[in-house]
């Protein structure tokens, strides 16, 4: 990385140095609306470059034992850990997250990934078994599919989704792809990938449903809820964008809801006593404010946020991608802003009757990433997660992750899940051998 003091200029890191780039790209601060750094717009030069320097370091790196390179993996936990604040400033700055948000979760949660990937790769076991009758023995062996540490195991390509995007998923030599985001992006991957029958792991959208019973702590789930709403401006693929209440605590909840909501502070990310933060991007600002005016347009009410309250901000800040937390009721299942993956700072509000409708009605969207589940009854807890077509459910709280347990989602939320086994079996190839004695 190279920069000046008005601007910082990013390079790609191919083989183990930074390069520079012949082309670059403006990348914004959301929370001032400015140029404060210049982005390599790479192409397939620098994919064939990256992919020639991994495909060199792959026999060297996988030949490492599990204990060699588990010390690397904890060597960067470490190195993350003790440039915790530089790491949550650039987060904080580059997505417009607050700053306490990526000191509190991001960064930490990065550490612990990799110390538990450390630790978890020490632990696999292969199968084996028996032919008595036929003298043989069988056993698997996992075999590395891609790379991780030395010159040329990590390769940071940076540019646009068109141009070094496709290069690298539609390259014959990069034989899986692990990725996250929409899923318009996500069926052009499969379709550049498929003549080479790749490996895919694809985290896409949600549209993911709150469901709350009437014997919900309400103390508990509220908070809990303006959390899932509104945690990162909305900009957490688990976020909450439908809640569904049982209607005899419909009115009690939507008024709580609603004060609570208010209180979040919108506001510069560096602010301590800020909850949300800015969005990615302008477009994206626009984008989200459309699904507002939608609502509004089909007759949709809204309690507050978008258009019903002020925004206050430093001058500075003016021209910053802020928005206000944003709840909207009276608007129907069929709506877009019920089917529609928004990643914005709003949520619908929606009254229901019974166990079997809210089911019905939460499934009927074509996506099923997660879920929350709020009620005292344990066997409608068990009972409702069953039947709610998600990946991911939560009872009575929210993000609460374990990583030996599988993530991800059903339907269009993607293909494939992480975690502790499920990332092993992805990133490596299993391999049967037998052995006649």
């Amino acid at each position: 990385m190279a920069g000046t003091k008005a601007l910082l200029m990013l390079e790609n890191f191919i083989d183990g140095k930074f390069l520079p780039c012949s082309s670059y790209i403006d990348s914004y601060d959301p929370s001032t609306g400015e140029v404060y750094c210049r982005v390599p717009n790479s192409g397939k030069d620098e994919i064939e470059a990256a992919v020639k320097a991994a495909r060199e370091a792959f026999p060297g790196w996988s030949s490492r034992s599990p204990q060699e390179r588990s010390r690397v993996l904890n060597q960067v936990a470490d190195l993350l850990e003790q440039s915790l604040e530089e790491f949550a400033q650039a987060e904080s700055k580059d997505q417009g997250k607050t700053l306490a948000l990526a000191r509190t979760m991001d960064i930490p949660r990065s550490v612990q990934n990799f110390r538990f990937f450390a630790s978890s790769s020490l632990h696999h076991t292969s199968e084996c078994t028996q032919m008595d009758h036929l003298g043989c023995m069988h056993y698997t062996v996992r075999a590395p599919v891609g790379v991780g540490v030395p010159p040329g195991v990590v390769n940071i390509v940076f540019g646009t989704g068109p141009r070094v995007g496709e290069a690298l998923v539609s390259h014959p030599e990069v034989p899986l792809i692990s990725f996250t985001g929409s899923q318009p992006t996500a069926e052009r991957i499969t379709q550049l990938s498929a003549p080479h029958c790749k490996k895919l792991s694809l985290e896409l959208g949600g549209k993911n449903p709150a469901i709350i019973f009437e014997d919900a702590n309400l103390d508990e789930c509220i908070p809990a809820t303006v959390r899932s709403s509104f945690a990162n401006q909305g900009e957490i693929c688990l976020c909450t964008s439908r809640i569904f209440v049982q209607k005899s605590i419909y009115s009690e909840f939507l008024k709580r809801f609603v004060e609570a909501t208010r209180k979040w502070k919108v506001g510069i990310p560096s602010d301590p006593l800020v909850s949300m933060g800015a969005l990615i991007s302008e477009a994206h600002l626009e984008k989200v404010r459309s699904y507002v005016k939608r609502a509004l347009a089909e007759g949709a009410q809204i309690w507050c946020g978008e258009g019903v309250d002020k925004l206050s901000l430093p001058a500075r800040n003016q021209a910053g991608y802020f928005m206000l937390p944003t709840v909207i009721t009276d608007i129907k299942d069929e709506s877009c802003c019920m089917t529609e993956e928004i990643f914005g700072p709003v949520t619908c509000v929606v009254p229901f009757d019974s166990e079997e409708e809210v089911i019905e009605r939460a499934n009927n969207v074509k996506y099923g990433l997660a879920a929350t589940v709020w009620s005292s009854n344990v066997g409608r807890v068990h009972r409702v997660a069953k039947k709610l077509q998600s990946g991911l459910v939560w009872t009575n709280c929210w993000l609460i992750r374990e990583l030996n347990l599988p993530f991800g989602g059903m339907k269009s939320s993607g293909i494939g899940r992480e975690g502790a086994k499920d990332s092993y079996d992805f990133f490596t190839e299993i391999k049967t051998i037998t052995v006649k004695h």
